[in-house]
């Protein structure tokens, strides 16, 4: 399997749906960085159909845990209402910087996971946020099993290389179905 692309986008917002009568609409956040609305001065959205339309941002501010987004030249309900489902997204470049030894799930997926013997194991399809500890979705193309991102597993993560050392105990393979 070769190993994934990063994407020359990221998701950082969803419209989940519209807001008052002057084109404002609601954004659940799909980030870790919620400041960053307030640096941004423009965004793209990716409709269902997966075409895409940069907008101008207005103005944006936090209620109730979601973001509230005045785009420019989006002045009714109904012209914010053709938004609603379209994914929030910012270019790659422009990703937030993360402290050393931390990673984006995009970066992750597609590297080769290899054992302490050199071995190769898998590769990383995704990762799975829950609570207490993240999971990697490592394929090794009979099946999926998952593997804990944690430092005590994960010995040496190489995104440049696209590659993942792990120390793996005894029967964690077998242990998934």
């Amino acid at each position: 399997m070769e190993p994934l692309e990063r994407p020359s986008y990221l998701a950082i917002a969803r419209i989940v749906r519209t807001r008052g009568n002057k084109g404002e609409v609601v954004a659940e956040l799909h980030t870790d960085f919620p400041a960053r609305f307030n640096l941004l001065e423009k965004v793209w959205l990716e409709f269902p159909d997966r075409s895409r339309r940069c907008l101008a941002l207005d103005e944006c501010w936090e209620h109730q845990g979601r973001q509230v987004l005045k785009f420019a030249g989006i002045d009714s309900i109904s012209a914010a209402e053709d938004l609603v489902g379209a994914w929030v997204e910012v270019e790659a470049a422009e990703a937030v910087k993360l402290p050393e030894g931390t990673y984006y799930d995009h970066d992750l997926a597609g590297c080769a996971v290899i054992d302490q013997n050199g071995r190769q194991v898998g590769t990383v399809k995704e990762v799975w946020r829950i609570t207490g500890n993240n999971l990697l979705i490592v394929d090794n193309g009979s099946g999926e099993f998952f593997i804990p991102a944690t430092e005590g597993i994960c010995k040496e993560v190489s995104i440049a290389g696209k590659r993942i050392t792990v120390e793996l105990p005894e029967g964690l393979v077998d242990l998934n179905p």
